[in-house]
């Protein structure tokens, strides 16, 4: 997957994220209606999801939410605790680092649209999210294709991070504005 994509939604590649899509949808069904303390159930599942065993030292507490799954990558020696409710749209690739937190109902979104009305039908859009080492994202935080959270940063409840946010910065704020008309 290269960084930044442009796919064309009749191509034989949104073909088979679709039925991907369709699978993990599946299987985040069947996490999603275990007992909460089938660890071992859970890890069976997640393997599955993510196409790689998953990683001791990660805690993701259902319900749970995913695209694709096989672009989620966790650190497989490093803490990362994901509370319940939480969406990963991955196609584009989520790269958690060690020690990251994510509070509960937080998104991350790596696909897209076009702005362009023309266009927006016709392909979907994407790039990876990066998240670095002891990271905090609280309750409700969205965040958006393409951005990087620097190491030790926080991103406040609610937030919608949608640039880059260096290392060691606390950033908060949902306020919508417009940014341009057509």
């Amino acid at each position: 997957m290269p960084d930044d994509f442009l796919m064309r939604i009749d191509s034989p590649e949104f073909t088979a994220m679709s039925r991907r899509v369709l699978e993990v949808t599946a299987l985040t069904h069947r996490l999603n209606a275990l007992a909460f303390d089938d660890e071992e159930g859970k890890a069976e599942v997640f393997a599955q999801i993510l196409g790689r065993p998953f990683p001791e030292r990660a805690t993701i507490y259902p319900p749970f939410y995913t695209d694709h799954g096989l672009n989620l990558r966790l650190p497989e020696h490093g803490r990362v605790f994901v509370n319940q409710g939480c969406t990963f749209l991955d196609y584009a690739g989520i790269t958690l680092g060690a020690r990251v937190m994510v509070g509960p109902k937080a998104t991350f979104i790596t696909s897209g649209h076009p702005v362009d009305p023309a266009d927006r039908r016709i392909y979907l859009t994407g790039a990876p999210i990066d998240v670095e080492e002891n990271v905090w994202i609280g309750a409700g935080a969205t965040i958006l294709p393409g951005v990087r959270i620097g190491r030790d940063s926080v991103i406040a409840a609610g937030a919608v991070v949608a640039d880059d946010v260096p290392p060691a910065t606390l950033v908060a704020g949902p306020k919508a504005q417009i940014a341009r008309q057509w």
